[in-house]
């Protein structure tokens, strides 16, 4: 965890590049400082005018800037001057007052938020598939939404807040001092009293804010799970318990906010009254001073009554800024682990090319050990060769490392121990998006884009001819479904593609690899959710797809099976069988056994 004060430095960085932004927001606050003292001072400037008109023993009025009104004025005049010079300082006060507004919303809002928030998703786009292993998607979306908003509050609400306060105290306090020295010091006595409390209240209240973010992930991560998983929901009746559940996560939330709140309705009060202090001793000992005529009224004691209840006020608004600083460090702190995550896929300082590609591209695993979690292990000494133009079967129990091995081939990860090379060159010495751009990869999970049919087959070669969609989609066994759809390929899909069928969207994924042309092809189970039909038709398809190209297959059935060139079977991460359809059948093996599984069940030989 990162020290509060490691954090502050970094903020501070950050509002460092937006400093003229923020240095046009300080010059309008200090436009506004400047016309509320110009406003009090000639509030003072009335009160000492009418008391003079009252009572002529007492002092004349001191005129601000050598002005003063000519003898003909009479004192209706006089008083409606002044009273005008304070509805200009209104009027200008509330022009500024828009413009810092405006400003301050332009700079946090359309540029800090922006730019920060671009800056963690595009770090997620370099992230390695570990990073969301371990991390939930409703923890991710938080931290993209809610923690930059609150990260983004430490400039406005915190940095160019402080820095407001600094000023105007100062301000204030040299203008107290001006007026009465013995006064200023008599009224601020209790201040440290204020900086003891805020301190007290930052000790107190910060581990509450890291437990809200953490159950607030919690909570999103409830919704994003539930929200995915309704059909399963709907399909058991369990909606009540599901709701029950749901509504204990938002209470805990609730009960974790209330503690905030709690500590939050102890400071505020106590603030406030400790700032009451002040105006108590103000009303005590400067009303005594202008009873004994040793100190104005109106430009005296009212307005360092009023410079009084604003230092009082920029005091109490140390509770907001320090409450805002801790949400910032608390949410800061979590969008900074994202950006500071290391990247595990990186691109070599001088990436080697790729020789072209004649008939597909020779791939070979050299011992290749692979963990997710040290001392789990999910591959163990992989070794074989595909040459260009093969087709590999890879079969194996859920869990047996099949997946797995297909990931290592495009880098989603790299292996723990070995290599893998593609036409001899090790994956790691080549750049990362070229490598991806010569596989064309169709995943378990067939996932789609809510666009049209036509963007999503074009995902990977956004710039291909609607000729070359049709023809991916043909390949793929997609066309006649697509053409019966109201807008064909034009007809805008839903979210994961809802509104088709689980075999229509993996022909479309299918589509999607077959489009890039690719060198390498890589089919995770391709056929699992499509009918014995329609299997046939993809895999007659996918016969023409797979010519002049290496194909990985990971398949469970014998009629992908017995199409490979090389059919691998996996067990607990190793290799326990390789060869032919034809030559495992004739091996005591694990093939054999699903073999002749499927064949009591009627699958074709």
């Amino acid at each position: 965890m990162s020290s509060n004060w490691h954090l502050c430095r970094r903020l501070l960085a950050l509002a460092w590049r937006y400093r003229a932004g923020c240095l046009k927001v300080l010059v309008l606050q200090i436009g506004l400082l400047a016309l509320g003292l110009s406003s009090l001072s000639f509030w003072g400037l009335g009160i000492d005018y009418l008391r003079y008109q009252i009572t002529p023993d007492a002092n004349p009025p001191h005129w601000p800037f050598g002005w003063q009104p000519a003898a003909t004025w009479s004192p209706t005049l006089v008083i409606g001057a002044i009273g005008v010079a304070i509805l200009l300082f209104g009027i200008v006060r509330a022009l500024l007052t828009y413009a810092y507004t405006v400003r301050m919303n332009q700079l946090t809002q359309g540029q800090v938020v922006v730019d920060l928030r671009a800056a963690v998703y595009d770090k997620l786009q370099r992230l390695s598939f570990r990073f969301f292993d371990d991390n939930a998607t409703g923890a991710i979306i938080n931290r993209v939404t809610g923690d930059v908003q609150n990260a983004r509050s430490f400039i406005d609400a915190v940095v160019i807040q402080l820095i407001i306060m600094v000023l105007s105290l100062s301000v204030y306090l040299v203008y107290m001092l001006n007026l009465h020295p013995k006064l200023t010091l008599a009224c601020l006595a209790t201040t440290p009293l204020l900086w003891l409390a805020s301190a007290q209240f930052s000790r107190l209240v910060q581990p509450h804010y890291v437990r809200s973010r953490e159950l607030m992930d919690e909570m999103i991560r409830r919704v994003a799970e539930y929200i995915q998983g309704i059909q399963v929901i709907k399909g058991f009746a369990r909606e009540p318990e599901i709701t029950a559940e749901f509504q204990q996560a938002n209470r805990t939330v609730r009960e974790q906010q209330q503690k905030i709140f709690r500590c939050s309705s102890l400071f505020v009060p106590g603030i406030l009254f400790i700032t009451q202090i002040n105006i108590f001793i103000a009303l005590l000992y400067g009303g005594t001073l202008v009873i004994r005529n040793e100190f104005p009224l109106g430009l005296g004691l009212v307005v360092f009554i009023g410079l009084i209840q604003q230092f009082s006020a920029q005091v109490q608004n140390l509770a907001n800024v320090n409450n805002t600083a801790l949400q910032s460090l608390t949410g800061a702190r979590r969008v900074f682990e994202i950006l500071d995550a290391p990247v595990a896929i990186t691109n070599p300082l001088q990436p080697v090319a790729l020789p072209a590609a004649q008939g597909g591209r020779r791939v070979q695993f050299d011992n290749v050990s692979f963990s997710h979690i040290p001392g789990e292990v999910v591959l163990a000494d992989v070794s074989f060769e595909v040459q260009p133009g093969q087709c590999v079967a890879i079969l194996g129990a859920t869990g047996a490392g099949k997946s797995a091995l297909m990931s290592l081939l495009p880098r989603f990860y790299d292996p723990t121990h070995g290599r893998v090379l593609v036409d001899g060159l090790d994956l790691r010495q080549l750049d990362v998006d070229e490598l991806r751009r010569n596989i064309g990869t169709v995943f378990q999970e067939s996932f789609l884009f809510s666009n049209t049919i036509a963007a999503n087959i074009a995902f990977g070669h956004p710039e291909a001819s609607r000729e070359q969609i049709e023809r991916a989609a043909r390949i793929a066994a997609a066309h006649d479904f697509i053409q019966e759809l109201p807008k064909g390929y034009d007809s805008v899909l839903r979210e994961t593609g809802s509104n088709l069928s689980g075999g229509q969207r993996q022909r479309l994924a299918i589509a999607r690899a077959i489009l890039l042309d690719p060198a390498i092809l890589v089919l995770d189970d391709p056929t699992a959710a499509v009918d014995p039909q329609t299997e046939r038709e993809i895999l007659d398809a996918l016969a023409k797809a797979m010519q002049n190209r290496t194909t990985f297959i990971v398949a469970h059935r014998l009629s992908a099976l017995r199409r490979a060139d090389l059919v691998i079977v996996l067990d607990e991460g190793r290799i326990v069988q390789r060869g032919t359809h034809a030559e495992l059948m004739h091996q005591p093996g694990h093939y054999r056994d699903i073999a002749a599984v499927q064949f009591a069940e009627g699958a074709p030989r």
